[in-house]
């Protein structure tokens, strides 16, 4: 015989990234120069952000919707990069795949981001790219406090804790990629 407990989990906690100062910020770019780290443009709200509820913070460029930055934990430290997002088609409503969290947007909620390489590589102009959220809020889709849409979220039996460790892990992969 086979005996079957179902448990219910309830609200799983998991603990976000620690709060980032806008120095941490600045110092934590690999792949810009300090004068382009020194000019970039940092979240105004740090103090307002969801700590918490963050595996990483991301964030668009206000002056440019081609520039966007991502900034996550690492060791000690933190670690920043600069990326360069796509023009998105005209028309385009297909859905697509945030290679991170797996969240499915439609039409441009999904945006191939090209980060340049850290060091020699990136200055001699190579660059790696994978499709983000556009507006880098994965942590938060994954968590349920920001909604996708239909069919945005697949179900999945995971718990909460594995697919923010699948998504940091898809996030380190990706940052191993530019600081190679």
């Amino acid at each position: 015989m086979l005996f079957v407990c179902l448990v219910p989990l309830g609200k799983v906690s998991v603990p976000g990234m620690r709060p980032a100062t806008e120095r941490d910020i600045r110092a934590s770019f690999v792949n810009c120069t300090k004068g382009e780290a020194k000019r970039l443009a940092v979240p105004r709200d740090l103090d307002a952000r969801p700590w918490d509820d963050l595996d990483f913070l991301g964030w668009q460029d206000p002056a440019s919707s081609e520039r966007a930055y991502l900034v996550t934990e690492s060791g000690d430290g933190f670690v920043g990069i600069a990326l360069r997002r796509a023009a998105p088609r005209a028309g385009q409503v297909r859905r697509s795949m945030c290679s991170l969290c797996l969240t499915t947007h439609l039409g441009g909620g999904v945006s191939l981001m090209t980060a340049r390489k850290a060091g020699k590589e990136g200055q001699q102009g190579n660059s790696v790219g994978a499709y983000f959220c556009t507006d880098l809020a994965c942590s938060l889709y994954l968590r349920g406090k920001k909604d996708a849409g239909p069919g945005g979220r697949f179900h999945e039996s995971l718990p909460l804790d594995r697919l923010i460790e699948r998504t940091t892990a898809n996030l380190a992969a990706f940052l191993s990629r530019v600081t190679a």
